[in-house]
C-alpha cells in the first residue's frame, strides 16, 4: 500500500523529479477568496495606513487571525504550497509568514516572490532599455549585477521567516517569444537568474521559475540556470506540455499549462479538456506540480477553477 504524504513531500517530491502519491497543486497566487471564502485574504486593517494605527498587541492579533484563515482556504483548496501571503510591509510579512510555520508544522511549503533579474520594461521604459544596452552595456550589466545580490539577500532573509521555495516571477516573454533575443538573453539575464537560483539552493530553497509567454526560443537557457520547476508553459502562447515534457522532463519540474483564458471565457468542455491534457502529459514519471497557466485571477468564475480541481482530484493519483 502507497505510503500517503504530506502536503510539502508531496510537493518536494514532484519539484525533485520524483514520483509523489498523488500530483501535488498549487497557484502563485490566489485572488477568488471573496468570492470562495468571503473575504480577502489579508483585511484591511493590516492595508495602507490602517496598518499603522494598530498597537503592536492589535498588529499581532491581526496577523494570527489573518494566518489562521490564510491556512484554512489552502487547506480547503489542498494546496502544497502556501502562496506569499502578499501585501504587506517586510517585517509584517515575515511576522506573518512565522505564524503560518508555528500553525501549520512543516506539513506544507510557503512560497513567496524571490527574482532579481530584469523582466519585460513597460511602455515607458522600453526604449531607455534598449537605449542602455546599445550605448553603455556595461552599466546594464553592473545593475543586473546588483539586482540579483539584492535578491539573494531578500531570499536569506525570506527562508529564514520560513519559506521554502522562491517563486521566481520577472516575465521575459510575449505571446511571440522573449522581449530580447536569445543572445542577449544569455548576456543579460541568464547568468544572474543562474546566479540567484544557486544561491537558493545553497541556503536549501526550492525554486519555480515563472514566465508567461512564448518561452520555447529560450527554454534551453531557462533549464541550463537549474530551477526545480518551470511554470507556466503558457498555452496562450503556444507552449505544449506535451513537447516540453519531452524535451526536458528528465531536468527540470514543469508546473502548469491549464489554459486562462478559457478558464475565463471558454466553454466548460474546453476548460475540462485543458485540464484534462495538462495531467495527461504533465504527469508521468512525476515532476509535476498542477496549476493553471497564471493564477485564479479576480473576475474568473468561481465554478470554472472548482472544475479544474474536480478534473485534478479525478486525475491526480499515480
Amino acid at each position: 500500500m502507497k505510503q500517503i504524504m504530506t502536503p510539502k513531500e508531496r510537493a518536494v517530491a514532484a519539484l525533485e523529479r520524483r514520483i509523489p502519491d498523488f500530483v501535488p497543486h498549487f497557484e502563485l497566487e490566489f485572488q477568488l477568496a471573496p468570492e470562495m471564502f468571503g473575504r480577502e485574504l489579508i483585511p484591511p486593517e493590516l492595508t495602507g495606513i490602517n496598518l499603522g494605527k494598530l498597537s503592536s498587541k492589535e498588529k499581532e492579533k491581526a496577523l494570527r487571525e489573518t494566518a489562521e484563515f490564510i491556512l484554512k482556504v489552502y487547506t480547503d483548496l489542498e494546496y502544497s504550497i502556501i502562496p506569499g501571503p502578499y501585501g504587506l510591509p517586510a517585517a509584517e510579512t515575515y511576522q506573518l509568514q512565522g505564524y503560518l510555520r508555528d500553525l501549520m508544522g512543516d506539513t506544507r511549503m510557503i512560497g513567496y516572490h524571490g527574482d532579481g533579474t530584469f523582466a519585460i520594461p513597460d511602455g515607458d521604459e522600453m526604449c531607455e532599455f534598449a537605449y542602455a544596452i546599445a550605448d553603455d552595456p556595461d552599466s546594464v550589466k553592473e545593475k543586473a549585477s546588483n539586482m540579483a545580490d539584492e535578491a539573494i539577500e531578500r531570499n536569506k532573509r525570506l527562508q529564514e521567516a520560513g519559506v521554502d521555495v522562491l517563486f521566481l516571477c520577472s516575465d521575459y516573454c510575449y505571446n511571440t517569444g522573449p522581449f530580447i533575443s536569445p543572445v542577449m538573453f544569455r548576456e543579460y539575464i541568464t547568468p544572474y537568474l543562474a546566479r540567484i537560483i544557486e544561491a537558493a539552493r545553497k541556503d536549501g530553497l526550492y525554486t519555480i521559475k515563472h514566465t508567461d509567454g512564448n518561452i520555447m526560443p529560450i527554454i534551453d537557457q531557462l533549464v541550463e540556470c537549474k530551477p526545480h520547476a518551470l511554470h507556466s508553459l503558457d498555452p496562450m502562447a503556444g507552449v505544449d506540455i506535451r513537447e516540453v515534457k519531452r524535451l526536458y522532463g528528465d531536468q527540470v519540474a514543469l508546473c502548469g499549462n491549464v489554459h486562462c483564458a478559457a478558464l475565463q471565457t471558454g466553454t466548460d468542455e474546453e476548460v475540462i479538456a485543458s485540464a484534462e491534457y495538462a495531467l495527461t502529459y504533465g504527469k508521468p514519471n512525476g515532476g509535476y506540480l498542477f496549476c493553471t497557466s497564471n493564477i485564479p485571477f479576480k473576475g474568473m468564475p468561481t465554478e470554472r477553477y472548482r472544475m479544474i480541481l474536480d478534473v485534478w482530484k479525478r486525475m491526480r493519483n499515480y
